[in-house]
C-alpha cells in the first residue's frame, strides 16, 4: 500500500526550496512514491466527529525556483480515514490559531498518526519545555517584572532577552552588563507581548557556535554548528548566521541521552535542540524544526528518509480505532504486514470501532463518559514491532479486546 500523508504547512509559494525542511520531507516522500496532500491549518473543519479539510494533491516537487511544485485539483479529505499520517509543519507564531489547530488534530488520536503529536507540541513550546532540564541550561528567568530582570542582570552581567514564543532569532536582544536601555526594552516587551519573556545570561561562547542537533524519534540524526554573521550575536541562519559541520561534545551526547526517551514517549518524532558552546541547552524545537538540509549537506546523510522511516514504524505498530476507508485502502492490514486495527499484544482479530479515545483515563462511547482500564504498552523487540512508545495504544479499553 502507498503511504498517504497530509502536510499541514504554510503556502508553498514562499518557501525556501534550498533549505526548507518541510520541502525536503516532501521531496523524499515523492521520491519514495508516497501520496501527499497539502493543506492550510485554517481549512480544518470538524463536524459530527469527523475532521476534514480541503487539500491539494502534490503531484510534483523539485528544487527549481518558480516551478518548484505542481498541485492537483482541490479535494475534500477526511484526515481520520483518507490518510495514514498528518505532518504538522506550519511555522509559528505559537498563538491561539496554532493552539486551536492542535486541539482539532488531537481528535485524530486512534485513527491517524500526527507528527509531531499535537498534545505534546501544545504542552512543549520551545522555550518552556526546556525548563524541564535546568541542569543543562544557562542561568535563566521567565518573567514580566522589571525589578526581577534588574536583579537578574545585576547578578549575571550581560543578558539576552527574547519573546517566550518567538522563532528564527526574531526580537532577540542583548543588554550589556551596564544595563543600558534595560528598562525601556522590558517596557517594550510588556506592551507587545501579553505573556512573560525569557531572560538568559549572555554566553560569550556563542561566538564558537550555536549547535542545532536533530533527533528523530529520540535518536541523534546529525548536527550543524551555526555561527553569527559579521556584527551579530545571533547565529540563526534566518538572520545571517552560517553553518558548518559539527560533531557532538560529551556534554551534548549526555543531553541527547537524557532527552531522547522523553521525546520518543511524547510522540515528538522530529525535534531540533539548540546547544551553545557545546554545553548549554537553550531551546527544544518541536513545532516546526528545521536544519535537516544543511545537516545532510555536510554529513552526506538522509535525515528526511530517517523521519519517514520513523513514521512508518509508528504507523506499523499503532492500532486504529476505525478501519481504513474502503474507497482509499483496498488492501487489508494482514496483506501489508501492518498492525492496523490489530493490537500487538493479543491474537489477531478485528477490534470494535465503537470505543473512541477521549482524554487519558476516560473513555467516550455514544455520548457517555466514564472511567475505564487503559493499556500503556510498548512494542516488543521480539514481536517485530517498533521499539518506540506506542502513544496511540494508550486509550484502548482492555474490556473491548
Amino acid at each position: 500500500m502507498t503511504l498517504r500523508a497530509a502536510v499541514q504547512m504554510d503556502p508553498m509559494d514562499n518557501i525556501n526550496i534550498g533549505g526548507d525542511s518541510s520541502f525536503a520531507l516532501i521531496l523524499k516522500a515523492l521520491e519514495r512514491g508516497y501520496e501527499l496532500y497539502h493543506y492550510d491549518v485554517r481549512g480544518l473543519t470538524w463536524e459530527a466527529g469527523r475532521l476534514t479539510t480541503k487539500a491539494h494533491r502534490i503531484l510534483e516537487a523539485k528544487r527549481e525556483a518558480g516551478a518548484h511544485y505542481k498541485f492537483g485539483d482541490e479535494v475534500l479529505i477526511d484526515l481520520g480515514r483518507d490518510v495514514d499520517v498528518v505532518l504538522m509543519r506550519q511555522d509559528p507564531p505559537f498563538d491561539l490559531g496554532y493552539l486551536t489547530g492542535t486541539w482539532l488534530l488531537e481528535r485524530l488520536a486512534g485513527e491517524t498518526l500526527v507528527v509531531n503529536d499535537p498534545v505534546s507540541v501544545r504542552n512543549a513550546p520551545e522555550k518552556v519545555f526546556v525548563l524541564d532540564f535546568p541542569e543543562f541550561m544557562p542561568p535563566t528567568m521567565v518573567t514580566r517584572s522589571l525589578d526581577a530582570v534588574k536583579d537578574f542582570q545585576t547578578r549575571h552581567g550581560a543578558v539576552v532577552i527574547k519573546p517566550l514564543h518567538g522563532n528564527g532569532g526574531k526580537a532577540v536582544f542583548r543588554i550589556e552588563a551596564d544595563g543600558a536601555n534595560l528598562g525601556a526594552l522590558v517596557e517594550l516587551f510588556g506592551q507587545v507581548w501579553p505573556e512573560p519573556f525569557m531572560v538568559q545570561q549572555f554566553l560569550p561562547s556563542v561566538s564558537k557556535g550555536d549547535k542545532r542537533i536533530v533527533l528523530v524519534d529520540g535518536e541523534v540524526a546529525g548536527a550543524i554548528n551555526r555561527k553569527p554573521g559579521e556584527g551579530e550575536f545571533r547565529s540563526n541562519l534566518a538572520v545571517g548566521g552560517f553553518a558548518e559541520a559539527a560533531e557532538l561534545t560529551p556534554r551534548e551526547k549526555e543531553i541527547c541521552d537524557v532527552l531522547g526517551p522523553q521525546l520518543r514517549e511524547r510522540g515528538l518524532v522530529f525535534v531540533g535542540i539548540d546547544v551553545i558552546g557545546g554545553e548549554w541547552l537553550t531551546e527544544i524545537n518541536v513545532t516546526s524544526p528545521t536544519g535537516i538540509v544543511a545537516i545532510d549537506r555536510f554529513n552526506n546523510s538522509d535525515t528526511a528518509g530517517m523521519i519517514w522511516d520513523a513514521i512508518k514504524r509508528r504507523i506499523g505498530c499503532a492500532p486504529r480505532a476505525f478501519p481504513r476507508h474502503d474507497r482509499l485502502h483496498s488492501q487489508s492490514d494482514s496483506e501489508l504486514g501492518l498492525c492496523g486495527d490489530i493490537h500487538p499484544h493479543v491474537p489477531r482479530k478485528r477490534l470494535s470501532a465503537d470505543p473512541v479515545r477521549g482524554d487519558h483515563g476516560t473513555w467516550r462511547h455514544r455520548g457517555r463518559q466514564g472511567p475505564f482500564r487503559f493499556l500503556d504498552a510498548r512494542c516488543g523487540r521480539g514481536r517485530g514491532h517498533d521499539r518506540g512508545q506506542l502513544d496511540l495504544v494508550r486509550g484502548r479499553p482492555l474490556d473491548r479486546l
